[in-house]
């Protein structure tokens, strides 16, 4: 049986946070690698949240916590499909 994607549409599934700037940036491979390392070790996720986490402590300011749970949350309902 074959599926029926007459009806598809191409694109993002979930639009992206209107908040967040898309931007090129070249980091050293090291950085990405460790970032990507603790995504797996946590058993998922999002590494360039993690970028974000770190530059905001950097900057000495976090998220609202009902903020990064929503956030979370989400990522994980879209992990679940």
């Amino acid at each position: 049986m074959s599926e029926d994607f007459s009806k598809g549409k191409r694109g993002a599934i979930v639009k992206p946070d209107p908040n967040k700037v898309r931007i090129t940036i070249r980091l050293d491979g090291d950085i990405i690698e460790y970032f990507k390392q603790l995504v797996w070790e946590a058993g998922g996720g999002n590494y360039q949240t993690l970028i974000n986490e770190a530059l905001r402590t950097q900057m000495g300011t976090t998220q609202p916590l009902e903020e990064t749970l929503r956030r979370v949350i989400r990522e994980e309902l879209l992990k679940a499909g």
